[in-house]
């Protein structure tokens, strides 16, 4: 009677374990990014706003709602669109982890992008996959370290450091942004050449149009992407 009831038990047992929903290891893992990234940008806007806070409330400089106003008005008629079109840019790319140490250290364009496409390149991964996002939230957390190695000193002695700098390599400064964003381009370019021509030809015409500066990069990708799409549908159907 023992064994028959010990054996039913297992039986359920075996049953009870069978019917939880699985939870695969990428879920467990984006929930923890969640959680840390939330909890770490929050905290770096608290700490953002608790110097102007001090200065304005505690020691009483606060300079007056209507300038703070018109310079926020100022500003985000500039950069507005930005704070939308950035993160839909950027995610398939960088991932969800990547996606919150790139916004929580900055330099997305010229230090985070490149370091998640070099990346992945190294281990052949594809930006969109799991081991894409793995591959570019380690590549971006190892620049990040390595910034914030170089840019602390550089914080603390930046002009002694600058005026060391000879002047003709100061003029080569405004060059590295196309330079990182060229490798870029090449690195996926090499994958597929003709989706390469095809974002080099029209990066080049939505710069020759009069267009808003915020709106030049989301013309180029949402071209590119259309256009690429269409190629490759193309090309599929030709195959069957």
């Amino acid at each position: 009677m023992a064994i028959e009831q010990l054996r039913t038990t297992e039986k359920n047992n075996s049953a009870g374990r069978t019917s939880v929903p699985h939870v695969s290891t990428m879920d467990h893992y984006h929930k923890k990014a969640h959680f840390w990234g939330r909890l770490t940008l929050w905290a770096a806007i608290i700490l953002t706003l608790s110097l102007p806070i001090y200065l304005s409330f505690i020691l009483g400089h606060h300079p007056g709602w209507n300038v703070i106003l018109t310079g926020f008005t100022a500003y985000a008629g500039v950069v507005v669109a930005i704070w939308f079109l950035e993160p839909i840019m950027y995610f398939p790319i960088l991932g969800v982890s990547g996606t919150y140490i790139g916004f929580l250290s900055g330099n997305i364009g010229n230090m985070c992008l490149p370091s998640a496409a070099a990346a992945q390149n190294a281990i052949g991964a594809d930006p969109g996959t799991q081991k894409g996002e793995i591959s570019a939230t380690l590549g971006i957390g190892a620049a990040s370290l390595v910034n914030k190695l170089f840019l602390i000193p550089i914080i603390l002695g930046g002009s002694a450091v600058i005026a060391l700098i000879p002047e003709n390599i100061q003029q080569i400064f405004p060059l590295i942004l196309p330079a990182i964003f060229g490798a870029v381009l090449s690195q996926f370019a090499i994958k597929k050449p003709l989706f390469g021509v095809v974002a080099l030809i029209i990066g080049i015409i939505v710069n020759i149009v009069p267009l808003v500066a915020y709106l030049k990069s989301l013309t180029s990708v949402i071209a590119t992407v259309i256009i690429c799409l269409l190629i490759e549908k193309k090309s599929n159907v030709k195959q069957l």
